[in-house]
């Protein structure tokens, strides 16, 4: 079976949330780090410990805020914020531009997904993912079958 979407555009905010979480979610070992050096403050009692350790950990998501708001801007990066469509096989996912440009990708690069009440999110990198909104699908049997397949891959969870 193959599963054919409608066209979709991923907005810039929706990626930068969406990357910023999947970070947040990837990198959650960043706070323990954080409230170590804010445990400095029980050793040496001094409020430059917390005010230090907060300003690291704001510095921290900044830059990768800024990571991803540029990528949306430099040229290699454009790829991801046009409209495109998406043919979605047990073999591959194939995404086309329009008719006759289009570029495959094996299931093998993703690293994992994420099913949620209203779309697939499908995370190849930190920076790179494609999000697949519920409603680019033309019925609720072609979410089922890449449900199937994400779960057959191993992708997410049963």
């Amino acid at each position: 079976m193959i599963v054919k979407t409608k066209k979709y555009q991923l907005a810039n905010g929706t990626f930068i949330k969406l990357a910023f979480g999947n970070l947040l979610k990837d990198q959650w070992w960043v706070f323990l780090i954080y409230l170590a050096i804010c445990g400095g403050y029980l050793w040496i009692p001094n409020l430059w410990w917390i005010i230090g350790a907060s300003i690291a950990l704001v510095l921290y998501g900044l830059f990768w805020l800024i990571q991803f708001a540029g990528i949306s801007q430099i040229e290699q990066g454009k790829f991801m914020f046009q409209k495109l469509s998406y043919e979605i096989t047990s073999q591959q996912i194939l995404i086309k531009l329009n008719s006759k440009q289009g570029m495959p990708l094996k299931w093998e690069s993703i690293k994992r997904a994420v099913v949620t009440k209203d779309h697939f999110l499908l995370v190849m990198s930190k920076a790179q993912m494609i999000h697949l909104p519920y409603k680019i699908f033309n019925s609720q049997n072609e979410i089922k079958f890449v449900e199937t397949i994400l779960k057959r891959k191993a992708l997410v969870k049963a």
